[in-house]
């Protein structure tokens, strides 16, 4: 198996031998997930409800990193918060091996994202969220890290100027429009004093299973300490008007169980510049995954690298505006 390929030797017979190693027995039934940072199949048990096999991209995280998202989420089971954590095996594990490749087996959650312009939901997601960080909130990641300006931004950056992805018609122009907006993001992140909390840290509407009136968080890989903002601001979409009722109505809930320092709002677009040019560096990054190609063949294209600009162009424009007001 080599680094460019991790997932060559992952075959279909793979995935299912694994799973039978760890006693359950497979019915041959598999589904590919849509999944590419990792790889996640649902399959089927015999006698059973089929389990979710998560494969974990090697070199990513280690091991140690893996089972701390393990134990946050566990820990916020046992609060009987809506999350799902991995199940363990008979000594207790969560984090398994078969020839090479770690994985984790869940129990299948259904539902569907949730309705972001019902203002019900969005009190119910915030009173989620609210008791999530009260427990983030209690002790530190120790071997995860923080999403800071270097790694989203800086390392996006670098390693996206040093390769050549960039057209060299437009290189000049992605050079200048991002120095500019990491120096705005510097400035941001500077005047905001905030207390790193561990979150979910990729809290998309993806990431959220609307069932029976509750919202399951699902997906925790990206795990890691940062502002209290990074897992409420991706909810919000629209206009500013917009925005600010939805954000108002997720932190009436939030509130209910933990406490929000107001402060952190003016680091949503910060936070929004550094997803881009992470999510950018993060395709570059994995290009060489057969994978990457086929599911984005539009992200090596001038147009592309254009519409890019473009739009690290409007984040620099969003950085000089006020931050939302909530009282």
């Amino acid at each position: 198996m080599t680094q460019n390929h991790p997932y060559e030797l992952l075959t279909p017979d793979l995935v299912l031998d694994a799973i039978d190693s760890t006693g359950y027995l497979t019915d041959a039934r598999i589904l590919a997930l849509n999944s590419y940072e990792n790889r996640v199949y649902q399959v089927g048990i015999e006698g059973g409800s089929p389990l979710i096999a998560k494969f974990y991209r090697p070199d990513r995280w280690s091991d140690a990193q893996i089972v701390e998202e393990h134990r946050f989420t566990a820990a916020l089971k046992e609060l009987e918060i809506s999350v799902v954590p991995p199940l363990l095996d008979d000594q207790g594990n969560s984090l398994r091996e078969f020839q090479g490749f770690r994985f984790a087996l869940y129990p299948r959650q259904g539902g569907h994202a949730p309705n972001l312009d019902d203002f019900d939901a969005l009190l119910s997601l915030g009173r989620t969220l609210g008791r999530i960080h009260a427990l983030g909130q209690a002790q530190p990641f120790e071997h995860r890290p923080a999403l800071d300006i270097q790694s989203f931004g800086r390392d996006s950056y670098d390693f996206l100027l040093a390769n050549d992805f960039i057209p060299a018609s437009l290189r000049e122009s992605y050079r200048t429009l991002g120095a500019d907006l990491l120096s705005a993001c510097e400035r941001i992140f500077a005047r905001v004093k905030y207390r790193p909390i561990r979150l979910h840290g990729d809290c998309h509407p993806g990431n959220i299973l609307w069932r029976d009136e509750v919202p399951h968080f699902v997906d925790f890989d990206d795990a890691r300490m940062g502002p209290a903002i990074q897992d409420l601001w991706m909810l919000l979409s629209g206009e500013r008007e917009q925005q600010t009722l939805q954000l108002s109505e997720i932190l009436e809930g939030y509130r209910e169980f933990c406490d929000f320092d107001l402060a952190e709002l003016a680091l949503i677009e910060a936070l929004r510049s550094l997803r881009i040019m992470h999510y950018s560096a993060w395709l570059a990054r994995r290009w060489t995954d057969p994978a990457f190609p086929h599911h984005f063949p539009w992200f090596n294209s001038e147009r592309y690298w254009g519409e890019h600009i473009l739009e690290l162009r409007e984040q620099l424009a969003a950085l000089q505006e006020p931050p939302l007001v909530i009282y």
